[in-house]
């Protein structure tokens, strides 16, 4: 679920401006999964650029409050959304902690870094869903700490069924800037890419592991 159109259409235009997502409908990127795809997207850039920084952060800080309430913590899911997690828990004057895709092997072992105690209300913060898996793991994680997860907000979603099922089986609610959806609308409506273009990004976005550039 998108926080709301306007929303979602502005962050789309920022993310796309600084270059955080890129679209190449004809030279498709190569994931690390095996899938071609024709859009990368890497949110850790927006803390390279103060105005989208900021913008994310207000934004997505302010919703928070808005639709939970004011939680106990913030906690990013490691490593993308880190700074962006701590930014949104300084504008709310908030403690923050991160979550490790697992445990430390080493010292005290620790899978959330920083303090929390059992009960406190926590949203989580995310920079970009895919499947969902990973970020899904880091809500597990806290929950096994035993602290009581509000939901999740991320900047941006593919959109893809598959996290959709993976989030309504876990019983999370997530929401995000934008989407992706919203991001080939404003491409289109910016001239960042042709209709052509956009029927080819869709194409990709209804079955990404089948997809084929040519």
């Amino acid at each position: 679920m998108i926080f709301n159109k306007d929303t979602a259409k502005k962050t789309a235009e920022v993310l796309l401006q600084i270059n955080a997502i890129k679209l190449q409908p004809t030279e498709p990127f190569a994931w690390a999964s095996g899938w071609k795809s024709p859009i990368y997207c890497d949110n850790r850039i927006v803390l390279s650029y103060p105005l989208a920084r900021n913008y994310i952060r207000e934004t997505m800080a302010k919703h928070i409050e808005a639709h939970y309430g004011k939680p106990d913590v913030i906690a990013g899911v490691a490593t993308g959304a880190i700074g962006i997690g701590a930014l949104v828990a300084e504008y709310l004057n908030l403690p923050f902690v991160y979550v490790r895709p697992e445990a430390k092997k080493h010292g005290r072992q620790n899978q959330v870094e920083g303090y929390i105690e059992k009960g406190q209300t926590v949203v989580v913060v995310e920079d970009l869903i895919s499947t969902g898996k990973s970020s899904l793991n880091a809500v597990i994680a806290l929950n096994e700490a035993e602290v009581i997860v509000k939901g999740m907000v991320a900047i941006f979603s593919y959109g893809f069924e598959v996290a959709a099922n993976n989030f309504d089986a876990a019983n999370v609610e997530l929401q995000t800037l934008s989407n992706y959806e919203n991001l080939l609308e404003q491409a289109l409506d910016t001239n960042y890419i042709t209709e052509k273009q956009q029927d080819i990004l869709a194409q990709w976005n209804a079955n990404p592991s089948e997809w084929n550039a040519n």
